[in-house]
């Protein structure tokens, strides 16, 4: 099923969820360090860049094409972390890991979000465990 909206066509599953593709974008294979965005909602929030699935589109390309949108960020796509459903609002997301191999100065979503501002990315890094 396909619903239209003014910006985007929105695909949803037999069971009614909006199909979504989103990754972990992590600077090294170590996975360490994850990249986060602002949220085009609520830009005081940290988010996983990610968004919805074009018509006849496969999630392990929709998971790469939102990353480039929305974080600026190219590279090597791995496992699929898993598909996560949120029943409040009806998506279902598929989930993937992505080693960042190129970080863009300029990407769309930086300059291009209608009247809420700038997309803003900022990297978290894992606490180390103290040694006991």
């Amino acid at each position: 099923m396909m619903k239209l909206k003014s910006n985007q066509t929105r695909t949803y599953d037999g069971d009614g969820y909006k199909k979504r593709a989103a990754c972990l974008c992590f600077r090294s294979e170590s996975e360490e360090e994850v990249l986060l965005v602002s949220s085009s909602r609520h830009p005081d929030r940290w988010i996983v860049p990610g968004g919805g699935m074009e018509p006849e589109e496969e999630p392990s390309v929709a998971a790469v094409r939102e990353v480039c949108e929305e974080a600026g960020v190219k590279g090597t796509l791995g496992r699929l972390v898993g598909i996560f459903e949120n029943q409040e609002r009806k998506h279902r997301t598929y989930v993937y890991v992505l080693i960042v191999t190129e970080v863009l100065e300029d990407w769309e979503d930086s300059v291009n979000i209608g009247n809420l501002g700038n997309r803003a990315r900022s990297c978290l890094k894992k606490k180390k465990k103290k040694a006991r």
